[in-house]
């Protein structure tokens, strides 16, 4: 961070802290954040900070994820939860209208209902280039989805800067993390050390000024922002990376490259990367209809390139080996996202190698292509 940028920083102790909720939603949102559910950290309505993960860390690895008690009460002592925010802007099941019979008429019903204003509690680095990227995806193309933009447009996002990386993390490589750099409005560090335990936050708005101030700030000193960006550089340090370098095209040379053989044979094309994804969008849409007649309902769903009737046609499948799902899905994800979008599509977070029931791991799929390339 910029001199500038550590002038303007605060420091909260845990008491004030605790205000954030309830200043949250009295100012009408709905807070959202990591609690600890069915073994593991997921993203769900909180009323107080004692329902975050208080005191607990995730150990995540290719194929493993377990959650562990750490030796302090660290409210974001964990990674990555298994859930993105993308539960919340892009549902993965949403009714787009109903027809209901009326007489003799089938009046279309567009009852969707407002949705609620979300403030996101505990967005890491790599989930808001996420959000970001979804945005270009919905917002900033030719079309904007209103559903998506009506979800979007009040959040209230609390960032939290990582202060040690899963080993699953390659967000560094691919410039997306651990420190938040944008699109925030509370940006937060926590501090634990001799014994205190305190926040160095900086408002990235003038909403999250307002609210900082409800937490009893105070300037933060030099020497703590510096032990703050200490913290944060420290998480740079990950043994998992991407070399991004000229990856663009070296992935549209390797359409024919014996890898995407070799990884076939593991993939069970379960569409679990895709799911646990943040920034993939695809969707399906169907149509279902009462059993008497009088009701019908179009639902927008989830889907994934890594189903055969995903890329079904007049005719058949146009991809119908795993070969060529994985070979599409990894070179969309790192390749032709850019050409779309202006940017790679992945964030560097992980969640496809440790929700990988086989073990896949993406940074050894592109390293291998890249060094037999090479040879």
């Amino acid at each position: 961070m910029s001199p500038a940028a550590q002038t303007a920083r605060s420091v909260v102790e845990l008491e004030g802290f605790e205000q954030l909720i309830p200043s949250l939603e009295r100012r009408g949102f709905q807070v959202v954040g990591p609690t600890l559910r069915d073994g593991a950290i997921v993203y769900e309505p909180l009323k107080k900070l004692a329902n975050l993960p208080v005191g607990w860390r995730d150990e995540p690895e290719a194929g493993r994820y377990r959650l562990e008690k750490r030796k302090d009460g660290a409210l974001f002592g964990y990674t990555i939860a298994p859930q993105s925010w993308k539960k919340f802007l892009h549902p993965a099941e949403l009714r787009l209208f109903e027809v209901k019979r009326e007489g003799g008429a089938f009046p279309i019903l567009n009852n969707t209902g407002t949705p609620p204003r979300y403030a996101f509690l505990g967005v890491r680095a790599c989930e808001l280039a996420a959000i970001r990227a979804q945005d270009r995806v919905f917002l900033e193309d030719r079309f904007t989805d209103p559903r998506y933009e009506s979800r979007r447009r009040p959040v209230f996002i609390v960032a939290v800067n990582c202060t040690k990386p899963a080993p699953t993390c390659f967000c560094a490589s691919m410039q997306t993390g651990p420190g938040v750099g944008k699109g925030f409005d509370l940006a937060v560090t926590e501090i634990l050390a001799n014994g205190s335990h305190q926040f160095v936050i900086e408002a990235g708005t003038e909403a999250g000024a307002e609210v900082l101030r409800e937490m009893s700030p105070r300037e933060a000193s030099p020497a703590l922002c510096q032990q703050a960006d200490d913290a944060v550089r420290s998480a740079s340090r990950q043994t998992r990376s991407i070399d991004t370098a000229g990856l663009r095209e070296l992935l549209y040379e390797s359409f024919d490259h014996p890898r995407w053989e070799k990884v076939a044979t593991r993939c069970l094309s379960c569409a679990n990367c895709t799911m646990v994804c943040p920034t993939c969008f695809c969707t399906t849409v169907e149509d279902a209809s009462g059993v008497s007649g009088d009701q019908a309902e179009r639902l927008r769903k989830w889907d994934s390139c890594f189903t055969q009737a995903f890329s079904y046609i007049h005719g058949g499948s146009v991809r119908t080996s795993l070969k060529s799902r994985y070979r599409q899905w990894l070179t969309h994800k790192l390749a032709s996202w850019i050409d779309q979008f202006g940017a790679s599509g992945c964030v560097g977070c992980g969640r496809c190698i440790v929700w990988c029931p086989a073990g896949i791991d993406l940074t050894e799929e592109v390293r291998a292509i890249r060094e037999e390339k090479e040879v």
